[in-house]
């Protein structure tokens, strides 16, 4: 048997590394990792109601953290139970309590912080990972799976189309009536939920029924992340991206286009699945998206990077013009304004 010649590498080469890439994964999450997975992010692993800083120039953000404080405390005794499985509701109150403020003045922080204050058993997830249990245990087995706890958390309530109005109404009173309390987080006042985004009009009963449930908390300010700080950093050139992703541990790079368009192909329960052991994204080509469908799930990702505290490195368009005006002047603009908050802080912290 003969074989060909072998040449030996350089004593001292060393192979480039090859960083992975967003768009070669596709993951499967099973139900039961849905429910583990219920809890706050890595992002607010250490925040508690002491490492929230209001600003002394909104007294409303002080005021906040004294109404979680006074709701958690209810949670500490269960209510008596009345009959074989329900629960009667709190003697005073309503069964919820709901934070409404513009995007970055801390209100997952207090959110967490409840959550962290509060004894379980007890859920904390964002309104899209709520739906997507719901779709994939099915409505019954999800309120079975929640039923039994003091506390449902639920980050960004946002109701986006009238399938998702019916679902929540009817999940949320099946909750409430099996003596779970419920908290949540918006840009939206409960009465105006849906508005922009579909006839909301025509599912008044359930809007209305939602809004029923919750006493409305104002958190007032600016947004935080942005406080004293300059625009969007300037991004860097397609070589210099690529050369940090094949730097930089845990680091994935994709052009910006064929992510956009594998998104379209991953259900969103799974994008967080899919930034498992990613530190660092790295993105070459960014350009303002037009398209709402993919702008929408753009969003969903940069919330799950956001969650994991994955930084951001892209070439191409500042990241503060990744939405173009006509969406920002539609009924999710402050979806988009978010997004792009978070996905501007990530890029900062990767300098």
């Amino acid at each position: 048997m003969e074989f060909g010649p072998v040449t030996a590498a350089a004593p001292d080469a060393v192979p480039a590394a090859q960083p992975s890439r967003l768009v070669d994964r596709e993951p499967r999450v099973p139900a039961d990792r849905l429910v583990a997975e219920l809890v706050p992010p890595p992002h607010f692993d250490g925040v508690r109601f002491e490492t929230y800083v209001p600003d002394p120039a909104q007294p409303s953000q002080s005021a906040a953290v004294a109404a979680l404080r006074s709701f958690g405390a209810t949670l500490a005794a269960p209510p008596p139970r009345r009959g074989l499985f329900r629960r009667s509701a709190p003697p005073e109150g309503r069964p919820g309590v709901y934070l409404d403020g513009g995007f970055g003045v801390g209100k997952t922080h207090l959110l967490a912080s409840l959550w962290h204050a509060s004894p379980g058993p007890k859920a904390f997830g964002t309104f899209v990972e709520v739906t997507n249990l719901v779709g994939a245990l099915g409505f019954g087995a999800t309120v079975e799976a929640l039923g039994g706890h003091k506390l449902l958390c639920i980050d960004e309530f946002e109701l986006d189309d009238p399938g998702d109005t019916v679902l929540v109404s009817t999940l949320l009173g099946r909750l409430v009536d099996s003596g779970v309390r419920l908290a949540a987080t918006s840009n939206t006042l409960p009465g105006a939920l849906g508005e922009g985004r579909f006839a909301a009009q025509d599912f008044l009963r359930e809007i209305q029924g939602l809004s029923a449930r919750f006493d409305v908390v104002r958190v007032d300010g600016e947004d935080y992340r942005h406080r004293g700080l300059p625009a969007a950093p300037e991004p860097g050139d397609d070589e210099d991206v690529a050369r940090r992703a094949a730097t930089t541990p845990g680091a994935t790079l994709d052009r910006f286009d064929e992510l956009l368009a594998h998104l379209g192909r991953v259900h969103p329960s799974r994008y967080g699945a899919m930034l498992d052991g990613v530190a660092a994204v790295h993105l070459l080509g960014v350009q303002p998206v037009s398209d709402q469908s993919a702008a929408l799930r753009l969003v969903a990702l940069v919330d799950r990077m956001y969650d994991r505290d994955v930084r951001v490195v892209t070439s191409g368009v500042p990241l503060d013009r990744l939405f173009p005006d006509e969406l920002l002047r539609g009924g999710y603009r402050k979806k988009y304004l978010r997004a792009v908050s978070r996905i501007v802080a990530l890029s900062r912290v990767a300098g």
